[in-house]
């Protein structure tokens, strides 16, 4: 169900992002994208998850875009959230012009949020509605270079500060090149020419006079950048802004842009705010070093979210998987960092494997908390058990 005028569209799990853009190109929208995800990637899955998306103006709450969804809880009810809850059908809200916008009910509860990143512990999702975006008139990319990351944090806060702009991050060079880069030889070969940070921001015009808001929004922004010692660019060595924007707009190419230099990939990921993110870096190069790894190789992703409130930090580690040291290295360096992260204060709000047991470790009230609600809604444990904190 695609409603343009509201600019909603409720999906179901199977739909992949793939599937769905070229439906709301139609219509004249689009939903803001993870960056690069799988061709096969769920949307829902995805936003459940809360991947962060592109666009950090856009995003309220961590949920941004998921709206209002049905689930069918471990205990077999089933149960429409948000404004869809007062209604026996969909058929019934769209008949009463309800929208399924507001993610929060029946009554005064956002039900929603209970089977937010909780892995398939609580209950099954059969649709889910999403809010969407008019489709940009006309768009352009600009590109930031910066050797230092310090350099661009400040920028990057003023910009969320005025919320110019669209799509906002910053990608170090070896990340860049896994994005561009086809096969290792061209990745190394782009990882070395391309400068070692680079904030992406892309600028939009939508309806009234696109053109010129694109003008005069670059005009403001270049002054912005100046005051930083920064410049806005159409291209940079080993990339163009032409080449960056297809790609980041569109799911990821096969094999999985993660994939294609080494052939496999472990990522370690948390929030945390965007002035910290140097020192985070630096632990992240301080413990590869230890363990004997490439900091060269390590792929860096920073997304602002909740309009710059925080930020995801990611760090991609590729490696081979036919070669058994490379493979115990990693798995030894994806323990100690994560250790080193977490004592330092990343939060790990997405907590796979090793991080659950690291996260509820330490906080045993939320712990049981959790043990006592996931006892209400999935009470014989059937829903997913062994995943966050449910035996």
């Amino acid at each position: 169900h695609i409603d343009p005028k509201n600019r909603m569209t409720i999906v179901e799990p199977g739909v992949t992002y793939s599937q769905l853009q070229p439906e709301l190109a139609k219509q004249g929208l689009r939903l803001s994208m993870p960056l690069l995800p799988r061709s096969s990637k769920s949307v829902v899955a995805s936003l459940i998850e809360r991947e962060p998306t592109l666009i950090p103006k856009y995003r309220w709450l961590l949920s941004d875009p998921l709206r209002c969804v049905e689930v069918v809880w471990g205990n077999g009810d089933r149960m429409m959230t948000g404004e869809a809850g007062v209604f026996p059908s969909l058929q019934a809200a769209w008949e009463a012009n309800f929208a399924q916008l507001n993610p929060r009910g029946p009554a005064q509860v956002d039900y929603g949020k209970l089977i937010e990143a909780a892995q398939g512990t609580m209950g099954i999702v059969t649709w889910a509605s999403l809010r969407c975006e008019r489709l940009p008139k006309c768009q352009r990319l600009f590109l930031v270079p910066s050797k230092k990351l310090d350099e661009l944090l400040d920028f990057a806060y003023r910009l969320l500060r005025f919320r110019f702009g669209d799509e906002l991050l910053i990608l170090n060079n070896s990340d860049l090149a896994y994005v561009l880069g086809k096969g290792a030889d061209k990745i190394r070969a782009l990882r070395d020419e391309l400068p070692q940070w680079v904030l992406i921001l892309n600028v939009c015009g939508r309806d009234m006079l696109p053109e010129e808001k694109i003008a005069f929004l670059e005009k403001d922004i270049s002054d912005i950048a100046r005051q930083f010692g920064l410049r806005l660019l159409l291209s940079v060595p080993g990339a163009s802004s032409t080449e960056v924007l297809e790609a980041i707009l569109s799911p990821s190419r096969e094999p999985y842009w993660k994939l294609s230099y080494k052939g496999k990939c472990q990522d370690i990921f948390f929030l945390t705010t965007l002035d910290r993110t140097p020192e985070f870096v630096r632990t992240m190069y301080s413990a590869a070093e230890a363990q004997g790894y490439s900091t060269s190789d390590i792929g860096i992703y920073i997304q602002p979210v909740q309009q710059g409130v925080s930020c995801h930090c990611e760090f991609s580690l590729p490696y081979n998987p036919s070669h058994q040291t490379e493979v115990t290295r990693v798995q030894q360096l994806l323990t100690g960092a994560s250790e080193q992260l977490l004592k330092q204060g990343a939060f790990f709000s997405r907590p796979y494997g090793i991080w659950a047991d690291m996260a509820y470790s330490r906080d045993a009230l939320t712990t049981i908390l959790l043990k006592k609600v996931k006892g209400i809604f999935d009470p014989n444990n059937v829903m997913n058990p062994g995943k966050l904190c449910f035996s």
